[in-house]
């Protein structure tokens, strides 16, 4: 019979699977011998977005447990991430063969059917599976609570919505290839931002959403840089980052406007009230956009350093998207 875990347990494993985590991503740093619990997630062990949300799949892996959204977005130390998992046991450890995980619904994809070769963006592949099967689910989104219900998506909506937002750039006055920033949390939102800026003929950079709310200020300055170098003009993000707005067009000269992503649909259905065929504010959208030109920008957190960016093509994507599928 195995004893029942300790909370001393389950720190230890946590502060392994955060080691081996930070040895694999930056091989260069020292010290994490001697980690503790109340090491920073972001300063002292430089995870950004990506490595935050591997550091979660593989806590939820060790202990078979789900983790509650929230603390992906508020855990500022391995400590907290310890009290989320304690909250899942009541307050005491917990077994690396716990069961608490949610089962996450899988469709049926016997019938389902990759965009053809012919089409050489990601606006192409919307488009396609939008007129082919509007009705299909692209997304299933499960929020953070257990007891929330998930959130559909399907290609069809996602193209409605997109070009929403997508006229609203337009009549915001974005240029073709021009940036975009995105600082959102995950959800659908996230999405119809994404390829609004794609159809606006824009270039999306995401951003690295602030890990707790009460931070925006801080965080902001230190991703005015990413805006910066991107010659971001636009930013899609959500309403609490409105009113700092000023202080992020202080830092960054060419950001024209910051903006939520209602607002770009309210904008986007002003800018064609009158249009008899219901497309409202769609005439031009899609923009034309070729598969050499660029997808998005993705660029390191800037928590450590500097930020650094890398380009992506809609073909560097599709080309890995096909690959995957293969």
């Amino acid at each position: 019979m195995n004893p029942t875990p300790t909370v001393s347990d389950t720190a230890a494993d946590l502060l392994e699977v955060v080691r081996d985590l930070a040895r694999e991503l930056q091989p260069q740093r020292r010290g994490l011998e001697s980690l503790s619990l109340d090491a920073s997630l972001e300063r002292d062990l430089g995870l950004d977005s990506l490595g935050r949300v591997e550091l979660f799949a593989r806590l939820e892996r060790r202990f078979g447990a789900r983790l509650p959204e929230s603390a992906l977005t508020s855990a500022e130390t391995p400590r907290d991430l310890l009290g989320s998992l304690q909250s899942l046991s009541g307050g005491e450890g917990v077994s690396r063969t716990a069961t608490t995980a949610r089962t996450i619904e899988v469709p049926d994809l016997a019938d389902a059917e990759a965009a053809p070769e012919r089409t050489r963006t990601l606006m192409e592949v919307l488009a396609w599976h939008a007129e082919r099967h509007p009705e299909r689910r692209h997304i299933l989104f499960y929020p953070g609570a257990d007891d929330a219900e998930p959130e559909e998506l399907t290609y069809g909506e996602l193209d409605r919505r997109a070009r929403a937002a997508a006229a609203g750039l337009v009549s915001l006055g974005l240029e073709p290839g021009g940036a975009v920033g995105l600082m959102l949390p995950s959800g659908l939102d996230y999405f119809i931002a994404f390829f609004g800026a794609l159809l606006a003929g824009g270039v999306p950079v995401p951003l690295y959403p602030p890990v707790r709310r009460s931070q925006i200020e801080d965080h902001l300055r230190r991703q005015a840089g990413i805006l910066k170098t991107s010659e971001a003009g636009f930013l899609i993000t959500f309403s609490e980052v409105l009113p700092l707005a000023r202080l992020l067009r202080g830092q960054v000269p060419e950001l024209r406007r910051v903006i939520t992503v209602d607002e770009l649909r309210e904008r986007g259905a002003a800018a064609g009230a009158g249009n008899t065929a219901g497309m409202a504010g769609m005439a031009g959208i899609p923009v034309p956009r070729r598969s050499e030109d660029i997808a998005f920008l993705q660029f390191t957190s800037g928590s450590t350093g500097n930020p650094k960016g890398v380009v992506l093509t809609h073909a560097n994507l599709l080309a890995n998207l096909r690959a995957i599928g293969q």
